[in-house]
Order: C-alpha cells, then sequence, then structure tokens
C-alpha cells in the first residue's frame, strides 16, 4: 500500500489526499485539485531515512 499524505490545495484551501510512490524516489508532478480542479504542483522527496517530505504550490505561483 501507497503511504498517503494530505495536502491543503493552493488555490481552494481544501483538503487533498495524495498517494505517495516512495519507491520512485525524488518526484516532481502535477496533479488536479480533486475539488476545484486547477492544477498543484509537487515535489516528493524521500530523506535517505525513508522520510517523505511533500511540498506543493500553486502552478502560476512565481
Amino acid at each position: 500500500m501507497l503511504p498517503a499524505r494530505e495536502i491543503r490545495c493552493p488555490y481552494c484551501g481544501e483538503p487533498v489526499e495524495l498517494q505517495i510512490d516512495d519507491s520512485a524516489g525524488d518526484q516532481d508532478y502535477i496533479e488536479d485539485c480533486r475539488v476545484c480542479c486547477r492544477p498543484i504542483e509537487v515535489a516528493v522527496r524521500i530523506g535517505f531515512d525513508g522520510a517523505i517530505e511533500v511540498q506543493t504550490r500553486a502552478d502560476d505561483a512565481v
């Protein structure tokens, strides 16, 4: 089972649960918000100890 992380959409503020494939290593991808359908930039970093860090931002953020 993939670990899940709850984030808040940077547009509408609603909670969104992301399934993280921690076997794929560091990742950068776009996930659409399931509530407002806007694109969220997701950056996943896997630490040496297996800790998962998830950062998000609006796709149009500078």
